[in-house]
């Protein structure tokens, strides 16, 4: 439920110019606020499940975007149900100046790709709640690094460099055919955050939660002694989200996603740093620049 100094889930990631908001609780318009984000270039809205501190924000919100004069497609992702929940919500915001696409997801697990970005990725996953739940990947590649050399050895026009360095394969008139792998080393490590909430531990969390940057994976109850009530109500404790990063071995572990009755996340978080030392217990607002790693070659 919503406290004076805490709102419902809601997790952004800005990318490219691009927003694409998971889940959108009570609360979630005047966390962006505070932040001095605009709604307005939301372009994809995923929801883990649809009780309504994930999603009873969204009226809202798309009233809001509508104000703000966007004007293209958001597109939505969710457990199917999605489109008949959303459009009940829409008794409120029946206008928009914008369309509303729907992709419901079908499969355990499942890849998204947007249009127009080859190198990001969306990996939707099932997870252990009492209603249909997803956690969802994200992932940035990065391509290998541009070999000159290499390039100058093929005799491969400068002009054509940078259109192969993006990834492009280029076939001149002549009929010659140059591909990005002529010129590229092996790809770097790229960027990967994997997002979790409402779940029983399972092992699906920990493959896709493998070697990433940042996993943010909710923490129901700090409380030694509520580990039957998360086993009850299908939500997990600190101990086993921290045993689940251990696993996973992601470079960062945040909580989220307290009970009411955790007042201070921070009390119980000896135990889990002993699991698991990169553990932090998020709070509103928490955010983070993550960087592809320098190169040391």
């Amino acid at each position: 439920m919503p406290l004076p100094y805490r709102y419902l889930t809601s997790l952004m990631l800005r990318y490219n110019g691009k927003g694409i908001l998971v889940d959108c609780g009570e609360g979630t318009q005047v966390a962006l606020r505070r932040r001095g984000w605009s709604p307005k270039p939301i372009d994809v809205i995923l929801f883990t499940h649809f009780h309504a501190d994930h999603i009873s924000g969204l009226p809202g919100m798309l009233l809001t975007m509508g104000n703000a004069e966007r004007t293209e497609p958001v597109l939505m992702i969710g457990p199917k149900g999605l489109a008949r929940i959303v459009n009940s919500l829409r008794v409120i915001a029946p206008e928009l100046p914008f369309e509303i696409r729907f992709l419901e997801l079908s499969e355990r697990e499942q890849q998204i790709d947007l249009p127009g970005e080859k190198d990001f990725h969306i990996h939707a996953f099932r997870v252990n709640h009492n209603v249909p739940c997803y956690g969802y990947a994200f992932s940035l590649d990065r391509a290998g690094r541009f070999d000159a050399a290499r390039a100058q050895q093929q005799q491969i026009p400068l002009k054509f460099w940078s259109r192969l360095q993006k990834g492009e394969t280029i076939e001149t008139e002549e009929g010659t055919l140059y591909t990005p792998d002529m010129v590229l080393g092996p790809p770097r490590k790229g960027l990967k955050l994997t997002y979790t909430t409402d779940t029983r531990p399972c092992e699906s969390i920990v493959r896709y939660a493998q070697g990433a940057d940042l996993m943010i994976c909710e923490g129901m109850y700090g409380e030694p002694d509520k580990a039957e009530k998360a086993r009850e109500h299908k939500h997990m404790t600190f101990t086993e989200a921290a045993l689940l990063a251990k696993k996973a071995g992601p470079a960062e572990l945040w909580l989220t996603h307290y009970s009411p009755s955790l007042i201070h996340p921070e009390d119980y978080m000896d135990s889990v740093r002993r699991i698991f030392p990169a553990s932090r217990a998020a709070k509103d607002g928490r955010t983070v620049t993550l960087a592809f790693e320098n190169e040391t070659k």
